[in-house]
């Protein structure tokens, strides 16, 4: 009797124990579909500056939001090419990507002016004018219409040319070599006045046709020597800063309309710190990179004078607001900005010798 009595309880027990699971299991499934999942997508490696922005952002937007919003981020085109990924963003698939300007240029004709080359002098001036909204506002919202809409930029540094067969002092060191340039019209105008052959590709092509002699050398950041490994067959990289061209992160234009007004408030400081830590991420990465390259990869680093490249391309940028001349205003904003920043330069450096 007594085993039956402790039989009994023990079923008793269970059958307790089962109705708990089941009324609780289904609260918990609930709770977690009130989680909105926001997807995250790029094409760089998970310790590219990038990806270490958007981490920065995954962080902040769960530790404010996180029992509303689950933050998954996928690296290294995970979901597709960036064509791919601007594509499903337009449609909602996903919420947020990186596009670069090159593609965006395609749903709004402004993002061209910012493959100009030398538009910008400096750094200095390319960041003041990519900071200031009264510039480049219309541009990033100028895409709502397509169903998305830039919320941060980032910083991809100054782009320069590295060659196998010497260093390039002048244009006229560029004649007859074939340099991979982005799949641009711009681009392929700016290595004509160059003297230059350009040479399309797309960027996963280049370490080979170098290798194999397709090309003679390509034009870009100093993470293509290492990330890329182009410091292994290239040994000579020459710093003309004819481009400082950044990447957008694109937003579906539907998520944004659809989050309440303090989750957006939110997500606007979220969008901000991404931007903020890639960029510092960037210039501790660049710095790694140089040092990597030249100790390790024994690549020597040149500084010619940019003066006679600015010369040589300049007839592009009058080709191109003749072309599109909705570019004007903001070419002529971005003159302005630059004597703004210009001038304030001379006056810190006047304050400091005082």
């Amino acid at each position: 009797m007594k085993k039956r009595r402790l039989f009994s309880q023990f079923a008793i027990i269970l059958s307790l124990l089962s109705v708990l699971v089941m009324v609780v299991l289904p609260v918990q499934v609930q709770a977690e579909q009130k989680q909105r999942i926001i997807r995250i997508a790029h094409n760089q490696s998970s310790n590219h500056p990038t990806h270490i922005g958007m981490e920065a952002f995954e962080k902040y937007i769960e530790q404010e939001l996180g029992d509303k919003y689950d933050v998954q981020i996928y690296p290294s085109e995970l979901l597709g090419t960036q064509t791919n990924m601007v594509q499903l963003t337009q449609t909602g698939a996903i919420e947020i990507t990186v596009a670069s300007n090159s593609i965006l240029e395609t749903f709004n004709q402004q993002f061209q002016i910012f493959n100009l080359p030398y538009l910008f002098e400096t750094p200095e001036i390319y960041h003041a004018v990519m900071n200031d909204p009264e510039i480049v506002g219309p541009i990033f919202n100028g895409t709502e219409e397509s169903g998305f809409i830039t919320k941060a930029w980032l910083d991809a540094g100054t782009r320069n040319f590295y060659v196998t067969k010497g260093p390039i002092e002048k244009p006229s060191d560029l004649s007859g070599l074939k340099i991979r340039v982005q799949q641009s019209p711009t681009n392929v105008r700016m290595m004509e006045l160059l003297g230059g052959s350009a040479t399309p590709m797309g960027f996963g092509d280049v370490y080979t046709a170098i290798q194999s002699g397709v090309i003679d050398g390509a034009e870009n950041n100093e993470l293509a020597l290492t990330e890329n490994g182009h410091g292994d067959i290239v040994k000579n990289y020459s710093y003309t800063l004819h481009q400082m061209i950044p990447d957008e992160v694109i937003v579906n234009s539907r998520f944004l309309d659809e989050l309440p007004a303090e989750d957006k408030k939110i997500f606007d400081k979220g969008f901000q710190i991404m931007q903020d830590t890639q960029h510092q991420a960037w210039q501790e990465k660049v710095e790694e990179a140089r040092e990597k390259a030249e100790k390790d990869m024994g690549v020597k680093f040149n500084y010619p004078d940019t003066a006679p490249f600015r010369e040589a391309v300049m007839p592009l940028h009058k080709e191109v607001l003749e072309a599109n001349p909705s570019l004007e205003k903001i070419y002529k904003q971005i003159e302005e900005k630059a004597k703004t920043v210009k001038a304030e330069d001379k006056e810190a450096q006047a304050d400091a010798k005082n």
